[in-house]
């Protein structure tokens, strides 16, 4: 594994697979009457976090503490960031004060690899979402509940997604989760589709290793993952589209566009959800929507990705003594 954690793009297939089957090691641990592992005892993980967030934040907080770790909750607001601090001077900050390895959410982008090559600190970066750019441990996260809904727990285990077709649906223009996940999944060997309004699709998106489309119904009964993306108001500074109404009718994924999918396709959001706009009460509380499990297996990736980082070479998840099992 690299230093970092900054772009899906950095990670190649074994890596991926790699941290993908570890997460699967890490779900074990939830399965236990005591939920922890003593791997990051005695480090010291600060999440630094400029924007708001619910599952992120959280998930990196469970995680790092079923792994034993001591953990910093590090806020913008009522920090001296709002009084003018830099990004440097907070680094410098923690570093000083010792940590071990810092997980950031920054509303600009390019702010995690500043803060990873810059020399300001000297401990591991993972980055938690960043602008418009990347959110990488969203996108393992995403992969990891495809390969267990489409592959199988135990028969994917070093496996990737090769010949798997999926979807991605609405704001792609705003969304670091669309450009992670059109990264990861191609590197996995999944074939991805990009549904938007003209005008929520990138410049440049020609380059990008995916295919696409402005029909939804077209792309649908060749979905095995069908992702919807929230539209993205907070960083909007134009009409992107005529209204809401018109942007579901023809975007949004409702009960009769879902029976046109596979029996077997799940439908996957990112969260947070706003229902009636880009997906129905009926499809999100189906049960071929996986939001709720694609919270839980979060945590298991972010276990996995600080293990990997910080944990040595041991192994990830220690076999049951006879008497934990007592």
């Amino acid at each position: 594994m690299m230093r970092h954690l900054i772009s899906a793009a950095d990670l190649t297939r074994d890596d991926a697979v790699l941290i993908l089957d570890t997460a699967e090691e890490m779900a074990r641990v939830a399965d236990r009457p005591i939920k922890k592992l003593p791997t990051l005892r005695g480090r010291t993980i600060c999440n630094l976090f400029f924007e708001d967030s619910t599952r992120t934040r959280i998930s990196f907080e469970a995680a790092e503490k079923r792994l034993s770790a001591d953990v910093i909750n590090f806020a913008a607001k009522g920090s001296s960031v709002s009084k003018g601090e830099s990004l440097k001077d907070t680094a410098q900050t923690l570093e000083a004060m010792g940590v071990d390895a810092v997980v950031i959410r920054h509303g600009a982008s390019g702010a995690p690899y500043r803060l990873a090559t810059s020399g300001w600190i000297d401990a591991p970066v993972i980055n938690a979402g960043d602008g418009t750019h990347q959110h990488p441990t969203q996108a393992l996260l995403d992969a990891f509940t495809m390969r267990r809904r489409l592959v199988g727990r135990d028969a994917g285990l070093g496996q990737d997604l090769a010949g798997k077709r999926v979807t991605i649906v609405g704001d792609v223009l705003h969304s670091r989760v669309a450009r992670s996940n059109v990264d990861l999944l191609h590197t996995l060997g999944a074939e991805v589709t990009l549904v938007a309004p003209p005008t929520l699709v990138p410049v440049g998106v020609e380059t990008w290793p995916c295919a696409v489309s402005y029909d939804l119904d077209e792309v649908l009964p060749k979905s095995d993952a069908v992702m919807m993306l929230r539209v993205q108001r907070e960083r909007m500074n134009a009409a992107f589209f005529p209204t809401e109404r018109e942007y579901s009718r023809r975007y949004g994924l409702d009960g009769q566009r879902m029976a046109k999918m596979p029996e077997h396709a799940v439908v996957m959001h990112p969260g947070p959800m706003v229902r009636g706009m880009e997906i129905t009460a009926e499809v999100a509380d189906s049960d071929r929507c996986t939001v709720v499990e694609q919270v839980a297996n979060g945590v298991s990736i972010r276990m996995a990705v600080l293990y990997l980082l910080l944990g040595g070479s041991e192994p990830a998840a220690p076999a049951t003594t006879r008497t934990e099992e007592r």
